[in-house]
């Protein structure tokens, strides 16, 4: 880690800073002009920029602005130097994310002094980012079943190569952990990751996020928006829920997957990009296809590499494991670092079938220690909502009163919970008023917390 990237138009001063720059032991790359500056930056990965402010075709305080865009892993940190500061400028130089100022003529132990200061902040930057990918892969890909085990080991095989991947598993089973686990042992670890939600999206706008636009091609936005793809170009490309994508929308995916280029809207020029796209969804794809909602041969352009994320119900010995990481995640957060859980409670939540998967339980996980502020240790108690929605077995019930009553208080108890316990909020889902509601809860001895 020793890049640096000199902008300058004096060329005098870009040699100068190159030789002494050199002398110490960096790379150095130099640029005359923003347009330059920019290209190289699209092209590769800086640790420090030494940027002039005043440049022949454009500002240099714009170069830094769209510096500030790239992802943390290819963000320079960013030295601005003038031969004609002011306090406003270093001012807003600072507010764009500068790492600091220095004025012409430039002092050679100072220069070298912020240099190596700005190499030790990018260093420190780099150190963290990987702590918090080894994290995403070794934490978050939690559990000692031989599903995560068999998924740890397919991220471990498959993601140094370059090879597409595509996600199947049921909402909230973790579907985008792994995908950043992938991105994360990857090649391109040191650049983007950029996620799209395709369900999320409008479909009178989803071209615009994928590929952006040029020109205020699209109306009431600003003059002009760089897509997914492009900004993603050099590292990795999330199409999260991609079964839910249009066909016309899915047709020029597959273009810009087979000639990794594409036009922004309002654009009349081709830009080039090298991404890798990691796809999930939660449908049957092979099923979408036969109803005509899904194209075949996008199918098999992201299928090269399929990973199956199992629902959480399949892998319950995982959940003590998981609620460790999730106490110890969120007890950090609220500072709350003791807070243990009891075998009875832990028994209790590897009952319950989990629709919702690992984001319900780290959710259930977060609402308990919010809801009990004083507990150093979850009780099952602690748990009144997970103790009364374990699953029945058929031959619990005594009669027919008795199942309808048991599947509706799972009913409305899963609603409350995703409602986050607001009843006014589970009534109006349940299509119920709200004192109606408070009865039928009453009735099928469900406790209200006031």
């Amino acid at each position: 880690m020793n890049h640096i990237l000199i902008v300058d138009d004096e060329a005098e001063i870009r040699q100068s800073l190159e030789e002494i720059l050199k002398e110490e032991g960096y790379i150095v790359t130099t640029a005359a002009t923003a347009t330059e500056a920019r290209t190289l930056l699209h092209d590769a990965a800086y640790d420090v920029m030494l940027l002039d402010i005043w440049l022949p075709d454009g500002d240099g305080l714009d170069v830094l602005a769209n510096a500030q865009t790239l992802g943390t892993d290819s963000r320079p940190e960013v030295i601005v130097i003038s031969g004609h500061a002011n306090i406003a400028t270093a001012v807003k130089a600072t507010k764009l994310g500068a790492f600091d100022f220095l004025e012409k003529p430039l002092l050679l132990e100072r220069t070298l002094i912020v240099v190596k200061n700005a190499m030790e902040a990018k260093r420190l930057q780099s150190d963290n980012l990987e702590f918090r990918r080894q994290l995403a892969l070794e934490q978050h890909v939690s559990g000692e079943s031989v599903a995560a085990k068999a998924l740890r080991q397919q991220i471990a095989l498959m993601a140094p190569t370059n090879g597409r991947v595509l996600i199947y598993g049921e909402s909230g089973a973790g579907k985008e952990v792994i995908a950043r686990a992938i991105h994360a042992g990857s090649l391109r670890r040191e650049r983007v990751f950029v996620e799209l939600n395709c369900a999320a999206i409008p479909e009178d706008f989803i071209e615009a996020e994928l590929f952006g636009y040029r020109n205020a091609a699209v109306a009431g936005g600003p003059n002009e928006k760089r897509g997914t793809f492009e900004r993603a170009s050099g590292g990795t490309l999330f199409l999260d829920e991609v079964g839910d994508m249009s066909l016309k929308t899915q047709a020029k995916v597959l273009r810009v997957l087979d000639e990794q280029s594409f036009v922004p809207i309002g654009a009349t020029q081709p830009l080039q990009v090298d991404v890798r796209v990691i796809a999930a969804t939660n449908k049957n794809l092979e099923d979408e296809i036969a109803k005509g909602n899904f194209r075949e041969d996008l199918f098999y352009r992201l299928n090269v590499i399929p990973f199956f994320v199992p629902p959480l119900r399949d892998r319950r010995e995982d959940i003590p494991v998981l609620v460790s990481e999730f106490l110890l995640g969120f007890g950090r957060e609220y500072g709350r670092t003791h807070v243990e859980i009891s075998r009875d409670a832990v028994d209790a939540l590897m009952q319950y079938h989990w629709p919702g998967n690992v984001r319900e339980l780290r959710n259930m996980v977060e609402r308990v220690l919010i809801l009990n502020p004083q507990v150093r240790r979850i009780e099952k108690k602690h748990l009144p909502v997970l103790a009364q929605r374990t699953a029945h077995k058929q031959e619990d019930f005594q009669s027919l009163q008795h199942a309808r009553e048991a599947y509706e208080r799972d009913y409305i108890l899963r609603k409350i919970e995703e409602c986050k316990g607001n009843i006014s909020r589970a009534a109006e889902v349940l299509g119920l008023e709200r004192s109606h509601l408070y009865r039928k809860m009453k009735t099928l001895g469900i406790g209200v917390r006031e």
